[in-house]
């Protein structure tokens, strides 16, 4: 089975949807699963992992939806507030939905201190209760107290989203690899190559200027630890779904074909509980 680990869908609202700003033009309309499936048999992929793009309740009700109407949404990672009281009713209302596999918190937008806080820790350490996975979302100045947390939750399932996002653009690589090799000693902590075009130049990247991250995370990680991820639609600003893939299928064909089987579908599926 060959899975998108990471996707998004939204019906775009210029509030909700703020993020969006107008140099991500391309991106400032709807995006559903009519507009993603004819990609997916294109290019081969059996289904996807479709993760939250807004940070509310509502946002799960509208992916938990879409997953039943389609089947090849294989699996939901949605959105809660860790930090509240009230963390743990509302993981046992999602532990009852098969598809709700795990959450992710914006960490990206939040201070790296948020993740060394009691709160946060508590409502973190409730996930294990119901065999849910977590999303880490962060940029590399985040990436210490990362470190610290997925050390402290060594049975907790953790992937990094979009390889913590290295400075691609600005060709910085040195201390976000040594980081990235420090996760990766985690036995618990997965990696998706994934939003890589995105912290490039959006109109000059070339595949050049992404193998050298690349090398980092295959290096540290492996391909059982690591994913494919497409990160459609919001990589459409900077390449459009079948250059995603063939970015990663170029950089893996002089593996075996089942390592190759690993990181475009079997680390997915056997991180999210996909059948």
């Amino acid at each position: 089975m060959r899975i998108d680990a990471h996707q998004h869908f939204w019906q775009y609202d210029a509030e909700k949807h703020a993020w969006i700003d107008d140099g991500m033009k391309a991106i400032q309309r709807d995006f559903l699963p009519t507009d993603l499936k004819p990609l997916l048999d294109k290019e081969g992929i059996d289904g996807t992992v479709v993760v939250q793009a807004d940070e509310s309740l509502a946002e799960n009700t509208f992916l938990l939806g879409l997953a039943e109407q389609h089947p090849w949404i294989k699996k939901v990672v949605g959105w809660v507030d860790l930090c509240s009281d009230e963390v743990l009713t509302t993981l046992e209302r999602y532990a009852q939905e098969p598809k709700m596999t795990g959450f992710r918190m914006i960490l990206q937008g939040q201070p790296p201190e948020l993740m060394a806080e009691k709160s946060f820790r508590n409502g973190l350490g409730q996930l294990q209760k119901f065999d849910f996975t977590y999303d880490i979302l962060i940029f590399p100045h985040h990436m210490d107290e990362a470190i610290e947390l997925v050390s402290q939750f060594p049975n907790q399932p953790f992937v990094i989203d979009h390889l913590a996002k290295p400075y691609i653009k600005d060709r910085k690589i040195d201390e976000w690899a040594g980081k990235m090799k420090q996760l990766a000693e985690r036995e618990n902590v997965c990696c998706k190559a994934s939003g890589m075009v995105t912290e490039a130049d959006w109109n000059r990247w070339t595949r050049e200027d992404l193998r050298p991250y690349l090398d980092v995370v295959f290096e540290a990680f492996g391909p059982k630890r690591l994913m494919f991820g497409s990160d459609w639609p919001v990589a459409q600003v900077a390449a459009d779904y079948p250059v995603n893939v063939s970015v990663v299928n170029a950089y893996i064909h002089q593996l075996s074909q089942h390592e190759q089987a690993d990181i475009m579908g079997n680390t997915a599926a056997s991180f999210y509980g996909i059948q």
